[in-house]
């Protein structure tokens, strides 16, 4: 299967670091949050990735392109027109397509457009911005076991507010500090879609989230993977503070490669 990523937002709520460049891109540790969520990817045996740009998209492409000199010992020769030299370099697995989507394409115009790129066939696609401790392989397990058109893996993030049981005469009965996604489940991306999702596409400013995935919900063709383990979005930079705290530490639930 191909892995789509949508990297082509603004990132206006982290516009601390986005007004440099595309949210997908800033670093967790010395590493584009992009390239974590590639290499989650990569450890399932999934390398073969669509990368959907917009805002900034050349920021991404110039990372692909010098990536090779970013991962390496590097000479450069100048007595001989600047030949250049690498040594010790890992080469990945990855094919990677970089793909212009627009500037102000919604999200399902931007998954719309690399149908050519995907084929007639299944595909995971996820968003740019959050990384997750998620067996992929058993997303896709449970994806073909029910056999619908689309998979969403349901998480919980980390709580923000205690949570009260209150009777209905007003006496608090329990109180719980901060419960995983207070209470409640949330879009983690992560998505299995077979390629009948893109009939639900049209025009570049069909928001995924909602008409195509309401319609696709309501012909009953939308299942969702619960995921009870570790999910973090980078929306603020509070959420960037605690992932980089986290891989800082050694303590990053989503660094599942070796």
């Amino acid at each position: 299967m191909k892995v789509v990523i949508l990297a082509g937002g603004i990132g206006t709520r982290i516009s601390e670091e986005s007004h440099l460049k595309p949210k997908p891109m800033i670093e967790i540790g010395d590493r584009p949050m992009l390239w974590h969520i590639m290499k989650i990817y990569s450890h399932y045996g999934f390398n073969e990735f669509i990368i959907c740009l917009g805002y900034k998209g050349n920021v991404i492409k110039e990372y692909f392109i010098n990536y090779l000199i970013y991962e390496s010992d590097v000479t450069f020769n100048f007595k001989n027109g600047k030949e250049i030299f690498t040594h010790q370099h890992y080469a990945e697995k990855w094919t990677v397509t970089l793909v212009d989507t627009g500037y102000a394409t919604a999200t399902g115009g931007r998954v719309k457009r690399i149908q050519k790129y995907v084929g007639n066939e299944p595909f995971l696609l996820t968003y740019g911005d959050g990384v997750s401790d998620i067996n992929i392989n058993e997303l896709i397990k449970f994806h073909r076991s029910h056999g619908k058109c689309v998979t969403v893996t349901a998480a919980q993030p980390l709580g923000r507010f205690g949570a009260l049981d209150i009777s209905e005469v007003g006496e608090v009965k329990g109180f719980k500090e901060k419960p995983r996604g207070d209470n409640s489940w949330i879009n983690g991306g992560f998505f299995v879609m077979e390629p009948e999702v893109f009939d639900y596409l049209s025009e570049d400013s069909v928001n995924l989230e909602l008409d195509p995935l309401q319609r696709i919900s309501a012909d009953q063709q939308f299942m969702a993977y619960r995921h009870c383990g570790f999910w973090q979005p980078m929306d603020m930079m509070r959420d960037k503070a605690l992932l980089e705290e986290l891989w800082k530490t050694g303590n990053a639930p989503w660094k599942v490669w070796d």
